[in-house]
């Protein structure tokens, strides 16, 4: 048997949003996990993506009770702020897939003189010291540094850095097009009559 416009659209947005609502408990796991066993030392990189977790977790909620309530009001700013996060995420995704080698690598330059817990981090997963030279007169946590046979990190990197940008790119746009697929959904839904609804109650 299958179902109405209306019906169709709400059972639609509500799974939508229940995906969003799981990603966001997901990004917000992974963060609590990789901090609480030492994995990421970092409390700006943990804070960065409990902070995303939580805004999509709440705009996903106030997306899921607007659809099932059909709430006019909440799905109103569902809407703008899904449109607005697309334009961002879309912008995003697009710079990560069409970076070229030199643009990626003064970023990440700049990325390891900002954050010196950063700095740890990798030496101490990639076996690694340094940028571009080792100095092995100042600090490493790599177990390699003891033995001086440490080797700079951003080769490395630089290795990795390519292929989680388009690792990053491609997710990021994936998300984009449902977040879109999210707004059109959305409009639809929000000019429709709910044929549950009494007509004298707007009387």
């Amino acid at each position: 048997m299958g179902c109405s416009g209306f019906t169709c659209s709400k059972h639609s947005l509500c799974a939508l949003n229940i995906l969003y609502v799981m990603v966001s408990l997901l990004m917000i796991g992974i963060a609590a996990w990789g901090k609480w066993f030492g994995l990421v030392s970092s409390f700006q990189v943990v804070g960065g993506v409990i902070g995303v977790g939580v805004f999509l977790f709440f705009v996903a909620l106030v997306g899921l009770i607007g659809a099932i309530k059909h709430h006019q009001v909440l799905l109103f700013f569902y809407m703008i702020i899904l449109f607005m996060v697309f334009i961002v995420q879309f912008s995003v995704s697009s710079a990560c897939l069409a970076i070229n080698k030199d643009q990626q690598e003064h970023l990440l330059e700049v990325g390891w003189n900002n954050s010196h817990t950063t700095q740890r981090d990798v030496e101490k997963s990639l076996n690694c010291c340094g940028f571009y030279h080792v100095d092995n007169s100042g600090t490493c946590d790599a177990a390699c540094f003891p033995n001086h046979s440490c080797s700079p990190c951003a080769e490395q990197i630089q290795a990795h850095a390519g292929e989680v940008l388009r690792f990053v790119g491609g997710i990021g746009l994936f998300f984009s097009f449902t977040e879109i697929l999210g707004v059109w959904l959305t409009y639809q839904y929000r000019n429709q009559k709910d044929p549950r609804a009494n007509p004298s109650a707007f009387l």
